[in-house]
């Protein structure tokens, strides 16, 4: 890179990061909607608890489904990227517009909730994609600040009851609509850096390179045991505050636990980027399993602790998510790498889906204090494996 092309990259990076950032934020308020209103639907007797697990669940399954045919048809990699993101988070926005005109659920709102997840599969993944085009030195930065955005979006929905003074469910599905209706439009002032792969040709066998490679599986690995708790706990998390903390309304609380893990992704890039970033997905995989482990007992026996040990386990649960994206950027062919990327989050996602439901049947069953230890054995198992990967990684 010449040093006028070098000098117009770092002009022009931090003003193109930003727009992804909002526009990568405000869709992410669509995935949460339904979760942000389930507390208060509890509450009220208006559906139970088997239907909210399916809420957060089905948002899931039609993410995976989503995931899954753009893995096989190599979408992220063969359509314009920008074009495929503002097209699935305005179907998105229309799917919370048109919820918020029916029951709060039933088959027909898990079909808008699964659909709606679906949609995700061309805003995540592909967001993923872009932010690597500039990178320069700094990837984990860069997917760190992307996936902080994913998780700010996502806490969205949560504040804005307490931002508005307390609306009703409905309102919090058209707010996220609307949201994800300008996202849509917002990234398509973004424009792609220069580390773009260039676009393949249909091939359905590069998945099997997730296999293939050595890398990739023991990132997938650390990928599958981080997933495994932190959407179950994201999904999870404000009915535990509000039953077995005590804080009411939860909302606020919930967003300054998801508002942590931005923290966590910011703060944990900036030492991937200068230590070994599997390393560090390990160590922070090591304390978010640590705090599945506790914060239950901490419920009962210990209630001051419960806040802080929330707030380290929103940090360091989703801190160590963009570095199983950039060991997967790092490891995989440029050309193939929405695919890959795409496919990981495919088979992570599908995960969460037992991993929800779990946490809908423990709470009740077994009581609060006991549920969240169930998910602790899937980060401390994903640390095994990036630590594994740690000296396979090529050198910075």
């Amino acid at each position: 890179m010449g040093a006028l092309a070098a000098a117009a990259f770092d002009r022009m990076k931090p003003l193109q990061l930003s727009i992804l950032c909002l526009a990568v934020v405000l869709p992410l308020s669509v995935w949460f909607a339904g979760t942000a209103a389930a507390p208060g639907l509890l509450a009220a007797g208006r559906i139970s608890s088997a239907e909210a697990g399916w809420l957060a669940a089905s948002v899931q399954l039609g993410f995976v489904a989503g995931t899954l045919v753009s893995a096989v048809l190599g979408l992220a990699d063969r359509w314009p990227e920008r074009r495929f993101f503002a097209g699935s988070a305005m179907l998105a926005g229309c799917c919370a517009l048109l919820q918020s005109l029916l029951a709060p659920a039933g088959w027909e709102s898990f079909v808008l909730r699964a659909l709606a997840g679906a949609c995700m599969a061309g805003v995540y993944p592909v967001g993923m994609k872009l932010a690597a085009s500039w990178a320069k030195g700094d990837l984990g930065l860069l997917i760190g600040l992307l996936v902080g955005a994913l998780t700010l979006g996502s806490g969205l929905p949560h504040l804005l009851p307490w931002l508005l003074g307390g609306v009703d469910w409905q309102l919090a599905y058209r707010a996220a609509g609307v949201l994800a209706l300008l996202g849509g439009l917002i990234i398509l002032a973004f424009r792609p850096g220069p580390l773009l792969g260039r676009r393949p040709p249909f091939n359905p066998a590069a998945l099997l390179e997730l296999w293939r490679d050595r890398r990739l599986r023991l990132a997938n690995a650390g990928y599958l045991g981080h997933m495994w708790e932190l959407y179950a706990m994201w999904a999870w998390i404000g009915v535990f505050l509000t039953q077995a903390g005590g804080m009411r309304p939860a909302g606020p609380f919930v967003f300054l636990v998801l508002g942590a893990g931005a923290l966590g992704c910011v703060g944990l890039g900036l030492l991937a980027d200068r230590f070994n970033r599997a390393a560090m997905a390990a160590a922070a995989m090591a304390l978010s399993g640590l705090c599945a482990a506790l914060i239950g007992p901490a419920s009962a026996w210990l209630p001051g602790l419960v806040l802080p040990l929330a707030l380290l386990w929103g940090a360091s649960a989703v801190a160590d998510s963009a570095q199983f994206s950039a060991c997967t950027v790092l490891c995989a062919r440029p050309e193939l790498s929405g695919t890959m990327l795409t496919a990981q989050t495919c088979m992570g996602f599908l995960l969460t889906v037992p991993a929800i439901q779990l946490m809908a049947w423990a709470g009740p069953a077994l009581g609060w204090e006991f549920a969240f230890m169930l998910l602790a054995p899937g980060p401390l198992l994903g640390a095994w494996a990036m630590a594994r990967l740690a000296p396979l990684l090529p050198p910075r």
